[in-house]
């Protein structure tokens, strides 16, 4: 006997079956119903799905796991790096090179010195790492002073393209790669060094450079828009391309908003770790003869607009474009050179 026969299917009938309706044919693709409009955007919905949840969901999800975050700070000794470090993360991440009593000696040879910290801010951890670069530009000769750096950086892609082309893969791949390596510029007031546009002109290519101009004080308000302005046509004329790059502004709210800071590019900058009384308030600044000049005032230096660059604007911007551009690229030519 069948198992069919003893156990018939849910809404089966020994009497005959009753002969099955045919279904509405469906409307032609290009053809709608009188009245209807075609769909634009996404669908309306009757009620409240949840969809927006998952927002909520990954947010709960970075901050219980935190993100990572690594930069490198490049330019001659003296001129602020650490302390400009300090300043953006309001903690001290970063320390000098030489301690206090100590004779400053400049490197042979460029160094690179990495720190890695935990820092946390209203439950949000980020893993940052500040690599540094004593003995960059310091030498009477400097050719080829970039290839330290430039190594480096490679050996970091290197690294995470092993883990990635494992059979067993870690779940979560520790990134090592520079995702921002910010350029101070002398406040010289002329024009860009041969140092500067070489290391610019390579750099770009691996990894997002961002310039700075370093001791913004020490130039008045006219001589820092002229030289400025001079770098831009440095930059322009040799087909140098910092961050952000105009090739990689998809959306037209990204391209307005990244056009107004293409103009401001390179920040003038002021760092300072000290705080001093101002008007009853405590602010981060540097002391003078003259005053104090407040790192945070946009009237003073355009650290904001660094520090807005850096972390609450285009933090993920500068990790998506280290990822899928500058990764990939390296990650295909290793492929290719494996193949053949």
């Amino acid at each position: 006997v069948s198992h069919d026969a003893v156990f018939p299917h849910a809404g089966s009938s020994l009497e005959p079956p009753e002969p099955a309706m045919e279904p509405p044919a469906a409307a032609a693709p290009d053809e709608l119903p009188p009245g209807a409009k075609p769909e634009q955007g996404g669908r309306e919905l009757f009620g409240y799905v949840g969809i927006e949840a998952v927002l909520d969901q990954m947010k709960i999800k970075t901050m219980k796991t935190g993100f990572e975050f690594n930069i490198m700070v490049v330019g001659q000794c003296g001129l602020g790096k650490s302390t400009m470090v300090n300043t953006l993360f309001k903690s001290k991440v970063s320390r000098k090179a030489t301690q206090a009593g100590r004779e400053e000696r400049i490197p042979k040879t460029v160094q690179l010195h990495s720190v890695t910290h935990v820092i946390e801010e209203k439950g949000v951890k980020m893993k940052l790492t500040v690599t540094d670069t004593p003995g960059f530009g310091d030498q009477i000769n400097n050719e080829n002073c970039w290839d330290p750096i430039i190594k480096y950086i490679n050996e970091q892609y290197e690294r995470y393209l092993r883990e990635e082309i494992l059979i067993t893969r870690k779940r979560k791949i520790p990134d090592t790669r520079v995702h921002s390596c910010v350029y101070f510029v002398p406040p010289t007031g002329h024009w860009l060094r041969p140092l500067d546009l070489e290391f610019m002109r390579r750099l770009s290519k691996i990894v997002n450079v961002v310039p700075v101009i370093a001791k913004a004080d020490t130039l008045t308000l006219e001589e820092r828009a002229e030289f400025k302005q001079r770098i831009q046509q440095d930059l322009k004329a040799h087909a140098i391309s910092v961050y952000p790059q105009e090739d990689f502004d998809e959306d037209p709210d990204d391209r307005a908003l990244n056009d107004r800071i293409r103009e401001k590019i390179p920040f003038a900058v002021v760092g300072a770790d000290q705080e001093h009384q101002v008007n009853g308030k405590r602010v981060l600044g540097r002391k003078t003869k003259w005053g104090i000049i407040e790192v945070e005032n946009p009237a003073h230096c355009e650290f904001p607009l660094l520090r807005d660059l850096l972390i609450r604007s285009h933090l993920q911007d500068l990790k998506d474009i280290t990822h899928n551009v500058h990764y990939e690229s390296y990650r295909v030519r290793r492929l290719n050179e494996s193949n053949r």
